[in-house]
């Protein structure tokens, strides 16, 4: 129970199989009081239903895209007694600009995947952080990232530059928070099948290539990189900022 008495905001549970959703998992039977978000009507269903296996858990509406939204999500987590932990899972690009050559990226698809996938955590942590000021064992900022940030991943195109403009995010709010005893970390996870990696071409291809060369010979699942997150939400990760922790089975690390 290395989170009893924390409360953590999950953003990007989408359905059972998001990573997101591993996380919220694991921050649960770590004992932490949980607060997911839906981002429309359409996702309302679904998050809300996953929260009521999770007895206690809270749901509220916040588009990360829409002015005002991540606002008065503060105003009302205020009200619920503040904040521990941020979770940001959202990441979205254009399916069609995950294809095909890279330098045919157009404007528009360029600031979408930016916008959503980077710039949304710099609007949370700044929204979130003033609740986070003051709470016993600091706070805890975390965002999910993938290799395609740090390497040219076949089909991964605008989303690896969004990963990487994330993980330089992470290091500059680690900086900017770690005075405010806040800690930004991100989680790059291995491959893992969810809805999303679903708009990837050669998803499983990369599946068996993980399996054949990662030093541990096998994939991840959601509990990996739920796990790892309640580490770095926890207390035992008190001295870890700005990192990008990869639970990958070690294949990043791998050559040729």
């Amino acid at each position: 129970m290395i989170l009893k008495g924390k409360k953590a905001l999950v953003v990007g549970v989408a359905n059972k199989r998001s990573i997101a959703w591993g996380i919220a998992q694991s921050f649960a039977r770590e004992g932490a009081e949980l607060c997911l978000t839906y981002q429309n009507e359409r996702l309302e269903k679904n998050v809300k239903e996953l929260a009521e296996t999770l007895p206690g858990t809270r749901v509220e509406a916040c588009d990360v895209m829409v002015d005002g939204q991540v606002g008065a999500l503060a105003g009302r987590l205020k009200e619920w007694g503040g904040l521990d932990i941020l979770v940001h899972a959202v990441a979205f690009a254009r399916t069609e600009d995950l294809a095909g050559d890279f330098r045919n990226v157009p404007l528009e698809g360029w600031h979408t995947a930016l916008d959503v996938s980077a710039y949304s955590l710099i609007a949370l942590a700044r929204a979130m952080a003033p609740l986070m000021e003051g709470r016993a064992g600091g706070g805890s900022v975390m965002s999910l990232t993938f290799l395609g940030a740090v390497r040219a991943v076949p089909n991964y195109n605008i989303m690896g530059v969004a990963k990487a403009a994330l993980e330089a995010s992470t290091r500059y709010l680690a900086a900017d928070l770690g005075p405010k005893n806040i800690r930004v970390n991100a989680i790059s996870a291995g491959p893992v099948r969810t809805l999303s990696a679903a708009g990837v071409t050669g998803f499983a291809r990369m599946l068996e290539e993980v399996e054949n060369r990662a030093p541990l010979r096998r994939n991840i699942d959601q509990g990996q990189v739920g796990d790892t997150a309640s580490f770095l939400a926890s207390d035992l990760s008190r001295g870890v900022t700005g990192q990008v922790i990869y639970v990958d089975s070690g294949y990043h690390i791998v050559g040729i």
